[in-house]
C-alpha cells in the first residue's frame, strides 16, 4: 500500500511589527494542524515589502516563536531572497499571455469600482504593474473551517496584480510560487484571508502547479471586535505572560487549555497541546469582511 503524503503545512509572518497574540493563533494552529498528522511545518518570512518592513524585526519574530518551542523543521525561508523565482514565474505568465503590463491607477479604475476588467490607460511596460488576466470562472473550494466557498473573481476582483508598479512584488504572486516550491500540501492562517484563496487557486491553475488545502481560523479581536493587527501595535508577545498568551492561543482554536500547566517549560506544554488537539473542534466565527480595494492582499 502506497503511504499517504506527507503533510506540509507553513506560519509566514511579515516582519512590519511583533507578533502578538493573534500571530501566536495562526501559528500554533498550523503547527497542531500539521503535526497532529504526522507532518512538517515550515516557518517562511515574507519580506518582500521594504517600505512597511521594521530592521530586525524578521530576527524577533523567530526569537518570539523558539519562545514557545515553535522551530521550524527546515531553514527559514526569506521571501527577499526569491526575486529571481518570481521573475521566471511572470516571465512564464508574460509569454503564454496569461499576464500583461497595467498603467492604470486606482482614480482611474475608480467608474468600473476599481475592479480592474479592462485597461484605461497606455501602459508604459517601464512604469507599469503586471496583472494577471482573469476569466468568467467561478473559482469554488471547501475550507477546512468555513465550508464550502466560491468567488467568481471577474465580477469581485477582476485582473489582479502580481507585481507592483513601484517594482515590489505581489503578495498573490510570492505566496503561491513559495508554497509550490516549498511542497506545501496544507495551509492554514488567519480567515482574513479566506477572500484572497480563489485568486491564489485561479495563480496556482495558470501556472501548472498543485493546490494546498485551506484552513481558515477565526481571527482574534481586542475588545472593541477590531483585528489584533501589527501595525496597530497590538500587544507585543514578549511583553505577555507566556503561559496566559498560549494557553489564551490555544482555547481560541476551541481546544481545552486545562491540560496545559503552567509551571511546564514551553515545549513540554506544546507536546500536550499537539497530545489532545482535536481539529474538529475549530470555531467557526465570523467571516471579515474583504478588504477595499481587489488589488490589496
Amino acid at each position: 500500500m502506497t503511504p499517504p503524503p506527507l503533510i506540509r503545512g507553513r506560519f509566514a509572518p511579515s516582519p512590519t511589527g511583533p507578533l502578538h497574540l493573534g500571530s501566536l493563533t495562526a501559528a500554533l494552529a498550523s503547527y497542531l494542524m500539521a503535526k497532529s498528522q504526522h507532518g512538517q511545518w515550515l516557518i517562511r518570512i515574507e519580506d518582500i515589502d521594504p517600505p512597511r518592513e521594521i530592521a530586525g524585526m524578521a530576527e524577533k519574530q523567530l526569537q518570539t516563536l523558539a519562545g514557545f518551542g515553535l522551530h521550524s523543521d527546515e531553514p527559514v525561508l526569506y521571501q527577499s531572497s526569491r526575486s529571481r523565482v518570481y521573475l521566471a514565474a511572470l516571465a512564464k505568465l508574460l509569454m503564454e499571455n496569461k499576464a500583461f503590463y497595467c498603467s492604470c491607477s486606482r482614480n482611474q479604475l475608480a467608474g468600473q469600482d476599481g475592479i480592474h476588467r479592462q485597461c484605461v490607460a497606455t501602459a508604459d511596460p517601464e512604469r507599469a504593474a503586471i496583472r494577471l488576466r482573469v476569466d468568467d470562472r467561478s473559482m469554488e473550494f471547501t475550507d477546512g473551517v468555513y465550508g464550502r466557498q466560491h468567488q467568481k473573481l471577474a465580477d469581485v476582483i477582476g485582473d489582479f496584480v502580481l507585481k507592483r508598479a513601484d517594482g515590489y512584488f505581489a503578495y498573490q504572486l510570492a505566496v503561491v510560487v513559495d508554497d509550490a516550491d516549498q511542497g506545501i500540501s496544507q495551509v492554514v492562517r488567519g480567515a482574513d484571508l479566506l477572500s484572497s484563496t480563489p485568486r491564489q487557486i485561479f495563480l496556482q491553475q495558470q501556472l501548472g502547479v498543485p493546490t494546498p488545502s485551506y484552513c481558515h481560523i477565526g481571527l482574534v479581536r481586542d475588545s472593541d471586535g477590531r483585528k489584533l493587527s501589527k501595525s496597530q501595535w497590538a500587544a507585543d508577545l514578549d511583553d505577555e505572560d507566556r503561559f496566559t498568551a498560549f494557553s489564551t492561543a490555544y482555547r481560541h482554536l476551541g481546544q481545552d487549555d486545562r491540560v496545559l500547566q503552567r509551571n511546564w517549560k514551553a515545549a513540554a506544554n506544546l507536546e500536550r497541546a499537539l497530545q489532545h488537539f482535536d481539529a474538529s473542534l475549530l470555531p467557526v466565527l465570523t467571516i471579515p469582511e474583504p478588504a477595499g480595494s481587489p488589488d490589496a492582499d
